[in-house]
């Protein structure tokens, strides 16, 4: 054991790296409870928008792998202008900065579950792959993010009819021993 110990032994973790070194702090473990509550996220997210009166449908999709999942509304879908304090896209911030969200203030939302500012991140940084998709302001826009980090900015991909989120996501295998969901877990938890 070192006898010394001054600042150089202090760890600085930047960005969603805590997230990934210490994944049992936001989610509870990387068991299959941990693994669930990735889902549990998005989807609060989805529900969040529904109580306030902005979303009337969701759905969630557990794909053919069974490691991948799929979480959409017909929300407001979320902002893809620049943030005035980052000058990244709001999309881009609330996957990849912990505690960013239209959460903390009341005018964007009456109610809220979920982690607060903290979800869609800690899922993103605990994923292998995550995309987020939104339709807003007439337009479908689509970033890709690897492991928590963005693959490229926020893209303009198309015309889109409505407004909403989708979010498609696979946990990574690095961080989970499983990486499977449940389907019954997931039935009971929606029924």
């Amino acid at each position: 054991m070192a006898s010394t110990y001054t600042a150089k032994d202090i760890t600085v973790l930047e960005g969603l790296e805590p997230v990934r070194k210490r994944p049992g702090m936001y989610i509870g473990g990387v068991g299959t409870s941990g693994l669930h509550h990735l889902v549990w996220e998005i989807l609060d997210n989805a529900i969040d928008e529904a109580m306030n009166g902005f979303a009337g449908s969701i759905g969630v999709t557990l794909h053919e792998d069974g490691s991948s999942i799929t979480i959409a509304d017909d929300g407001r879908g979320i902002p893809v202008d620049p943030h005035p304090k980052t000058k990244q896209s709001a999309l881009e911030v609330i996957f990849t900065v912990l505690h960013a969200g239209g959460k903390f203030e009341h005018a964007s939302y009456k109610t809220a579950g979920g982690l607060h500012g903290v979800g869609a991140s800690v899922v993103n940084a605990l994923s292998k792959e995550l995309v987020a998709t939104v339709r807003r302001e007439g337009a479908t826009w689509e970033q890709r993010f690897r492991q928590g980090k963005p693959v490229g900015p926020v893209k303009k991909i198309g015309p889109a009819r409505g407004t909403g989120t989708t979010v498609w996501f696979h946990p990574d295998p690095t961080i989970f021993p499983k990486i499977e969901f449940d389907a019954a877990l997931l039935k009971e938890r929606f029924f």
